[in-house]
């Protein structure tokens, strides 16, 4: 599992870091650091470039409200509605695009694998080599530009021009070398423990197609970051949602050419007419979300002309912080080879690659949705209490954050549990065996869900405490013990080796977030531990109640059978996911107002505040 994964931000004192949370590019997870590599959903109000908390000084004060806390400056509250529109716009359309994506050429299958592992390469190369280096040499220095008399021009140009030069060599590096790529996240065998050389073959056509994708992704960036600095926010938001547009056309257009899963889920039935078709239309996709920014630079008062004088802007400048966060970088992504090759020998015989990215992907959907929106009032008080020093605003908040963040997270949890085969009916169309299959992968992911939204609230702590070190080292624990587990999983039957890898994912990434909290313990002395464990013991014991009704419902819509009305297509599986998911959280809500729980109040406020239309 390459993304995700998918995946810190801060700003210490004046250093500025953050690690890109992509979430707009569906992918598997790399162990689970790579999930919060992706795009985190930049947010306005923590600064005026995504990814970062802006040391606001009328937030050092004590404000009591959390929603009041979120409220932007002047001016800036119509952006941010718009900017959390397009996250979840972007969010659900990625599902939509997955689930299209499983339709069109099948989760399990030896093809399916196939294009996961070409796919994910230019994810892993970009985060790789060009995720660190904006987020941490680039940006400040456009920030800073934009104060020069000329508003920056010259220098956005310059540091523009050397971006796409240095992009394009490394995309053409990396797409010369894509049979040695696609060969180091394999693993090839005759023997029906991996891909076969028909599905290697195939895998590497895709990555030649994919690669390009590379340049597009760190274009996209950087341009974003010239837009958010010069107060323009709209754009990167939305451009995924062009994105997974384009795609889902593609998809659409490929199933009507050569039809669904049923018919494409063998390696031996591509030829070049349904490779280029596939791979075309998925880099396409990625190169119109680059390039359509290009149209809002105008409005941003720029206008782009090559300039090749590149002296003076300063690439010497990563700084200690940068060293440590693309160590983290290194290390997850290291821990994503290990992932994907164990993985690939399940391919054809079990849950295997594609698999493990779509259940990653559900998995990831309500931490996406609840834990980041709810949490980013709480980051921005967290960061303006560091800058000042109190440490006792910074307990406050991060037992506010993980309590609010817990009662919705939980549930979801839990609720995800119940409804994990019929999720997995909507990605799978060929026979109840292979549902079982990926419902397990997704119940062995569940576990880990809770621990891993508080490691997001954890982390971010440190970040805002200028420690970039701290978490580097906690990742390297995560991935040691992630590797450690992974190469454990290859002794398992091949049918479950995917299980494995989802059940190491949680256990490593349990492990992590357990780390965190003694670390932060020690360093905040104290977190108000207590009452965080009781409110998440209350929160499990109402969301168990709420799911053995869920479970009850399930049932009944013949959701855990191979013949029942929930397993008889998709359509049945959503609806019945939907009524389930009404029916639990109406007994889990309704049983938080019987018990008055004081933290549903305060997620009511935050998430009004945040997705609220405000001037």
């Amino acid at each position: 599992m390459g993304d995700r994964l998918h995946r810190g931000r801060g700003r210490p004192g004046r250093r500025r870091l953050r690690v890109r949370h992509l979430a707009q590019h569906p992918q598997a997870p790399q162990g689970q650091g790579a999930s919060r590599r992706r795009r985190a959903g930049r947010r306005v109000g923590r600064d005026s470039r995504p990814g970062r908390l802006r040391r606001d000084h009328h937030l050092v004060s004590d404000p009591v409200d959390p929603a009041a806390a979120v409220e932007p400056p002047a001016g800036l509250g119509r952006a941010s509605a718009i900017l959390a529109a397009g996250t979840v716009v972007s969010r659900v359309l990625g599902f939509v695009r997955a689930v299209v994506l499983a339709l069109t050429i099948g989760s399990l299958g030896a093809a399916g694998n196939a294009f996961a592992v070409g796919n994910q390469l230019p994810n892993n190369i970009y985060a790789l080599v060009a995720g660190g280096v904006l987020s941490a040499v680039l940006v400040p220095q456009i920030v800073r530009a934009a104060a020069h008399s000329d508003g920056g021009q010259q220098f956005i140009n310059r540091v523009v021009t050397l971006g796409i030069v240095v992009f394009a060599v490394v995309t053409i590096a990396a797409t010369l070398a894509a049979p040695a790529l696609v060969g180091v996240y394999t693993v090839q065998s005759t023997t029906g423990r991996g891909f076969t050389p028909a599905a290697l073959a195939l895998a590497t056509a895709f990555a030649y197609w994919c690669l390009p994708q590379i340049f597009f992704y760190a274009l996209y960036s950087l341009l974003s970051e010239v837009l958010n600095a010069r107060q323009v926010f709209g754009p990167f938001t939305w451009a995924p949602v062009l994105n997974n547009v384009v795609s889902i056309a593609g998809f659409a257009f490929f199933m009507v050419l050569f039809g669904g899963a049923q018919q494409n889920s063998t390696v031996e039935v591509w030829d070049t007419a349904r490779i280029t078709l596939l791979g075309a239309s998925t880099t396409l996709a990625v190169a119109a979300q680059a390039l359509v920014l290009f149209l809002f630079w105008r409005r941003a008062g720029l206008r782009f002309r090559p300039d090749f004088r590149w002296r003076g802007v300063g690439l010497g400048a990563t700084g200690k912080a940068a060293g440590w966060l693309f160590g983290m970088i290194l290390i997850t992504q290291l821990a994503g080879i290990v992932q994907s090759q164990v993985t690939s020998i399940a391919s054809g015989n079990g849950a295997s690659n594609l698999a493990l990215q779509n259940s990653w992907l559900i998995f990831m959907l309500p931490h996406s949705v609840i834990a980041v929106s709810v949490a980013t009032a709480y980051f921005t008080r967290m960061s303006g209490h560091a800058s000042a020093g109190n440490l006792g605003g910074v307990r406050d908040d991060l037992s506010a954050s993980l309590r609010s963040i817990g009662l919705l997270i939980v549930f979801a949890a839990v609720s995800l549990s119940v409804v994990a085969y019929p999720f997995a009916r909507v990605f799978t169309i060929t026979g109840f065996t292979d549902v079982a299959a990926m419902g397990n992968v997704i119940l062995a992911f569940l576990p880990g869900l809770i621990l891993f939204s508080m490691l997001f609230v954890l982390q971010r702590v440190f970040y805002a405490l200028g420690d970039t070190r701290t978490p580097f080292f906690m990742q390297c624990v995560q991935s040691g013990l992630f590797v450690i587990g992974a190469l454990l999983c290859i002794l398992l039957p091949t049918a479950w080796i995917g299980v494995g890898i989802a059940a190491v994912t949680s256990l490593a990434g349990s492990a992590q977030a357990v780390l965190a909290i003694v670390l932060v313990r020690r360093r905040l002395m104290g977190m108000d531990g207590a009452l965080v464990l009781r409110r998440h013991l209350q929160y499990l014991v109402l969301s168990l109640a709420a799911g053995a009704v869920g479970v009850a419902v399930v049932a009944l819509l013949g959701g855990y059978s191979a013949d029942g009305f929930a397993q008889s297509g998709v359509f049945p599986a959503l609806l019945s996911i939907v009524i389930a998911a009404a029916v639990m959280g109406a007994v889990y809500f309704g049983l938080l107002l019987a018990f008055r729980n004081p933290e549903l109040a305060s997620v009511t406020s935050v998430v009004s505040a945040r997705f609220g239309r405000r001037r």
